[in-house]
């Protein structure tokens, strides 16, 4: 599920049209009859002409079936492929990724009338139920794009990425000017924010919006019970980065929370893509299987 499906790629009269509501439900309409037709031929030969169901996958329907079902699935495979080209119209990224999205929903219907509903300990179920692993953590990218780019917006206000990054290197450079009257063991501890300071840190820290090492809240904490001990001209300086400290702590949750609703529209690929591969491998052992050893 690609980003640029959600907004548009052109400015044209459905630009502001979503993927699933792409030229009016074409892909829902299509995945709807050719569900309709497989339950309808299932229907025929197993209820009407009274074929045996553990036979289905044997029968014309079921190599049929399995046939519509393998070749959807490398289709869908390709997506990764189209996102690098652009084209518009009938082949725009928004349809492609609207019919990505709806044929791979069918596949829960086509393939499952495939199995005849026969499933056991062995690779044919196995390459079933990574597809609906598959299907289920696409359900889940579908979801995250339809609702956290919002969300994205919001976080961050006004600030883009850039500016967020440039306002923390800004605010060091403060810190350091104003860290200069500071004696030695004072200016040790302003220096944890200087030195180590974790902004956007690893994919874990993104998600779960956690920063144990970070400096900068190391070094606030530890600047607030330094002044509580402070007088004079020092005081002075200390509330000065203190504030300043303050302003950085600020800037970094709104570029970490920016950085977690990022990390949540990419995480799902860590699953995705990968149970993917493995769906590959499990239906090319599935059809090796029966036409070479059955």
């Amino acid at each position: 599920m690609a980003k640029e499906a959600i907004y548009g790629e052109r400015a044209d009269v459905t630009h502001h049209e979503s993927f699933l509501r792409h030229a009016r439900l074409r892909w829902l309409k299509i995945a709807a009859v050719l569900n309709v037709a497989a339950i309808a031929a299932f229907w025929w030969v197993f209820v009407y002409s009274g074929t045996r169901l553990e036979h289905a996958g044997g029968t014309w329907l079921g190599y049929t079936l399995g046939t519509v079902g393998a070749l959807i699935m490398l289709w869908l495979t390709m997506i990764g492929i189209r996102k690098r080209a652009m084209t518009s119209g009938n082949w725009s990224l928004k349809a492609w990724v609207s019919a990505h999205v709806y044929l791979g929903l069918s596949l829960v219907i086509i393939v499952t009338l495939h199995t005849g509903f026969q499933f056991g300990i062995n690779i044919h179920t196995l390459a079933y139920l990574l597809m609906l692993l598959v299907i289920g953590s696409g359900i889940m990218g579908v979801i995250a794009y339809m609702y956290l780019p919002v969300r994205l917006s919001d976080v961050r206000g006004d600030l883009t990425k850039k500016q967020m990054i440039e306002t923390i290197h800004a605010l060091d450079r403060l810190i350091l000017q104003a860290a200069q009257s500071l004696d030695h063991t004072q200016a040790r501890v302003v220096q944890l924010s200087l030195d180590k300071t974790i902004i956007v840190g690893s994919l874990w820290q993104r998600l779960t919006n956690f920063y144990p090492g970070c400096g900068n809240r190391s070094a606030v904490n530890r600047v607030k019970r330094l002044r509580r001990r402070a007088s004079g001209g020092s005081a002075e300086a200390l509330d000065k980065v203190s504030g300043l400290l303050d302003r950085k702590q600020e800037i970094l949750g709104t570029a970490r929370r920016y950085a977690r609703v990022r990390a949540m529209l990419e995480a799902w690929l860590y699953i995705h893509i990968p149970m993917t591969f493995a769906l590959l491998a499990a239906l090319t052992a599935h059809i090796v299987s029966v036409f070479f050893f059955f």
